[in-house]
């Protein structure tokens, strides 16, 4: 394989929710391109298959147990990273649930994950990692968003507001760091098959998810990973800082 097909070679990266969906594809991807990669989830069974089918592949992997809605767990995730990989020159903030359903009658234990894993546990990881990667005068974090933190809707109103607090405080961070060399970029995916559906609570909106879903050719979360991709492997004056990927059979 060509340099030019391994542009992150010698590159280390971090991608939380790796186990499934988008960040197991991401992981793939960014292996693939050269990168030692830093996997963290909590299904050890799962991120037991990634690690070996990376390894298989010939990719430096570093496994990690990883809740990201625990402060300390974020910040020794990003130690390990950059004790036992050498750096951190990558972080793919993925780790995400969507629990979509109708405010009025609501369980707010939904509420309190969301806000908790979409909202603080991004935020925790990015503040174990940006310092880091300011005094290097380098570095990429990828937060992955959703076009539900641009369009608000009608049975999605918290996980909307997760959403829009990640694109807020993304464009926040982005105008701290950029200046120092630091890139932050902002994946906004429209509908793609993964999991994500099957842990809505709600049964009327797991319905409608699912129908919504299965209604149009679906975005793939290799095709997310190819975003991200794409973003981080920008030359260094570059910095794609949003990029909205919707199918196209999506109206909104």
């Amino acid at each position: 394989m060509t340099a030019t097909a391994r542009p992150l070679e010698g590159k280390v990266a971090l991608v939380t929710g790796a186990s499934s969906g988008i960040g197991e594809a991401t992981a793939v991807a960014l292996a693939r391109a050269g990168a030692a990669v830093a996997v963290g989830a909590r299904r050890k069974d799962r991120l037991d298959d990634l690690s070996a089918r990376l390894r298989a592949d010939g990719a430096v992997v570093l496994q990690l147990d990883l809740d990201v809605t625990d402060e300390q767990a974020c910040t020794d995730a990003v130690a390990r990273t950059r004790a036992e990989l050498g750096g951190l020159d990558v972080l793919v903030n993925n780790a995400g649930v969507m629990l979509l359903g109708l405010i009025v009658g609501a369980d707010t234990e939904d509420w309190r994950r969301m806000l908790h894993t979409n909202v603080l546990g991004l935020m925790y990881m990015t503040h174990a990692a940006v310092e880091g990667m300011v005094e290097q005068g380098s570095g990429d974090i990828v937060n992955v968003s959703s076009v539900a933190g641009r369009q608000a809707r009608k049975g999605a109103g918290v996980y909307n507001a997760s959403k829009w607090a990640v694109n807020a405080f993304s464009e926040s961070l982005r105008q701290e760091v950029t200046g120092r060399g630091v890139r932050v970029g902002l994946v906004e995916p429209g509908a793609v098959t993964t999991e994500l559906t099957d842990h809505i609570t709600q049964p009327a909106a797991r319905s409608a998810a699912q129908t919504m879903y299965t209604s149009m050719r679906a975005l793939t979360s290799e095709d997310i990973a190819r975003a991200v991709l794409y973003v981080v492997t920008q030359p260094p004056h570059v910095a794609v800082n949003e990029l909205l990927v919707r199918p196209t059979d999506q109206e909104r």
